[in-house]
């Protein structure tokens, strides 16, 4: 049981500290850039992405270290998709708010989803809560996808 929980401990830590890479790379261009462009209405305030993002980033690290601490054959093909999706996520910041690319960024958060589907789908053959534990995330990126699509035709 120790050692699960410094599992989750340490993807948890690694979690949040790619998230938070990713946040401060994106600050200048969301105070100048992001700011002045066309937005939906129901464009959720800045404020909420810090808290929603740490919550997933928990949920996320929590998630991976059930699949790390099992000793199920297919274990590292489930953490090969889970590192996919989130260097994809990683990527997405990079591509929309420091290359103002919003229809790559939409082009590139559907391979996204896609490997966020693939990774729960892996997760739960493995273990029901890791998988659970994502679907949160999955949502969220799924509502995200539909803003930068939305921004996107805004913009275009």
């Amino acid at each position: 049981m120790k050692s699960l929980f410094i599992k989750i401990a340490v993807c948890i830590a690694i979690c949040l500290a790619l998230g938070l890479f990713s946040g401060f790379s994106t600050v200048e261009s969301i105070n100048s850039w992001y700011r002045f462009i066309n937005k939906p209405s129901w464009n959720p305030p800045n404020w909420i992405f810090g808290p929603v993002w740490t919550l997933l980033y928990i949920l996320m690290g929590i998630a991976v270290a059930l699949i790390w601490h099992t000793q199920h054959q297919n274990k590292k093909t489930a953490i090969t998709f889970f590192v996919i999706q989130f260097a994809l996520n990683i990527a997405w910041s990079f591509i929309f708010f420091n290359l103002h690319a919003i229809g790559w960024a939409f082009m590139e958060i559907i391979v996204m989803l896609f490997f966020i589907a693939i990774t729960i789908f892996s997760f739960y053959k493995i273990s029901k809560p890791a998988a659970w534990l994502m679907v949160p995330y999955l949502i969220w990126v799924l509502f995200a996808t539909v803003l930068n699509g939305t921004i996107w035709h805004l913009n275009s």
